[in-house]
């Protein structure tokens, strides 16, 4: 996997169907754990409520739903669903039900939980996360200006620059374009400088 849409922000939602109250948070999690301290978070929060629903999706292909004692099939896989035909990972989605005293049938309990997570996911927008090649580079002082015009031309972003005896450039781009990059520095700058590979990890371009 080169690549992997998720949110862009945190967000809360709150829909309302005949009485009852639905809250739905999404979240970006990365892990199983930080799924459930998230979800357990939650429940502190809304202790007070009949159900605190929850489902989550990572970029592993993991995935897990509960209805946490609505009728089964009726909340947690709607939601995940929703999560899943929208083509998000590394998220997960709380929605706590405060009961209005009417009930909603299964039909309704699908789309009111439908609609929450739907909602919590308009309101977080979306961010594409792509397998980043993380990398260094030390220059002089004289090619400061002419470096930061060839980042900007080729998509690569700096991270931080840390002015020293010379400069030191930490910077990233599409992992794919490792090789394809080192071959343009040396060229552009007829080999006198070196690029380092640090690391690669997942980022936000």
């Amino acid at each position: 996997m080169n690549s992997y849409k998720t949110i862009k922000d945190n967000s809360e939602a709150t829909h309302i169907v005949e009485r009852s109250k639905f809250i739905s948070h999404a979240r970006r999690v990365e892990s199983r754990e930080q799924a459930e301290e998230f979800i357990a978070e939650i429940k502190k929060k809304y202790w007070d409520a009949r159900h605190n629903v929850y489902a989550y999706a990572l970029k592993n292909g993991e995935t897990r739903c509960s209805d946490d004692g609505e009728p089964s099939g009726t909340s947690g896989m709607p939601t995940l669903d929703v999560i899943l035909k929208q083509g998000f990972s590394d998220v997960c989605i709380v929605t706590t039900r405060y009961f209005g005293g009417i009930l909603l049938g299964t039909g309704g309990l699908v789309r009111a939980y439908s609609k929450a997570a739907a909602l919590a996911l308009e309101e977080s927008g979306s961010a594409e996360i792509t397998e980043c090649a993380v990398c260094s580079l030390t220059s002089s002082y004289s090619l400061l200006e002419p470096l930061k015009r060839f980042f900007s031309e080729n998509e690569c972003v700096i991270e931080s620059i840390d002015y020293a005896e010379n400069v030191h450039f930490k910077y990233y781009f599409r992992a794919e374009n490792l090789d394809l990059i080192e071959l343009k520095i040396t060229d552009k700058f007829n080999g006198e400088l070196k690029q380092t590979l640090i690391k690669k990890e997942f980022k936000e371009l």
